[in-house]
């Protein structure tokens, strides 16, 4: 499908090449010459715009839905088509390149999921590099029933007594431990301090199939959140740094960035609201 817009430079260049009438260019190409004449009245919009590009300078790998709810937010009544449009005017659009997954013949037993907050957490890792090329590792623990984020704990390397540890104070700071725990098999995972720490405070490990990481996908896909607007946009000098800024992020995550899953509202609200009803 040609756009008008494209129609419009169609006969514009066969008027200039061959010197005919706009008429007969119309005729030509099959364009419309109403279509070719008219003018947009629009408005250019040039605060909504600003105000795109201010919000995507420093959400630097959101799309144009959550910019869209934050928008709605601050208050401008605009619909999603009008941002995508102009989100894509601007240039801010993203390429996002999808992993490929591969299908097993092994099918997992479904668990249901939750509906309420501290039944189930994801944990996982993630590694990163400092500037001085030091390996470090980041370890990830949110609420699958309210997507918060528990625990973003960074160091040089964990042990399972480090694990118990984070999962003790995760729980008293939320006040209530969780009643499960997905987790892969790593040797952290797998080792007897957090076993230990399961039994005692009732807690189960619910362990994903080795290489399949769809099995824990909640966590997953907040890991790739968290590459994509924390871990990707900061070039790290020290772990304490590094903690600091994961720590900041955390708390704009639970409290600020609203979350499509939640209809757009933030994890925070999220619970709130369903502690309230």
């Amino acid at each position: 499908m040609v756009r008008p817009a494209q129609r419009r430079e169609l006969v514009s260049w066969a008027i200039a090449s061959y010197q005919i009438s706009e008429r007969t260019a119309c005729r030509a190409t099959g364009s419309q010459r109403s279509s070719i004449r008219y003018r947009s009245v629009r408005p250019h919009q040039e605060a909504l715009r600003r105000r795109i590009r201010e919000i995507a300078a420093v959400r630097t790998r959101a799309g144009y839905p959550l910019i869209h709810t934050l928008l709605r937010r601050e208050g401008w009544h605009v619909n999603r088509k009008r941002i995508y449009r102009l989100y894509r005017e601007e240039g801010l659009s993203l390429r996002i390149k999808r992993p490929r997954r591969h299908r097993t013949a092994v099918a997992r037993a479904k668990t249901a999921n939750p509906i309420g907050p501290n039944q189930v957490w994801a944990v996982d890792f993630m590694h990163d590099t400092l500037a001085s090329r030091t390996s470090i590792r980041v370890l990830t623990a949110i609420d699958v029933a309210t997507r918060e984020c528990v625990a973003l704990v960074a160091a040089k390397h964990f042990t399972g007594n480090d694990v118990a540890r984070i999962m003790n104070d995760a729980a008293s700071d939320r006040g209530k431990r969780p009643e499960r725990i997905r987790v892969d098999n790593g040797t952290e995972f797998t080792s007897k301090a957090l076993d230990h720490w399961a039994y005692w405070n009732r807690v189960e490990l619910d362990f994903s199939r080795p290489g399949k990481p769809g099995d824990n996908a909640f966590i997953e896909a907040f890991n790739g959140t968290l590459r994509r607007e924390c871990l990707s946009q900061h070039w790290f000098l020290s772990i304490a740094e590094a903690q600091r800024i994961l720590d900041e992020w955390k708390d704009d995550y639970n409290k600020h960035r609203p979350h499509r899953s939640l209809a757009g509202q933030t994890p925070a609200q999220f619970r709130a609201a369903g502690l309230e009803t």
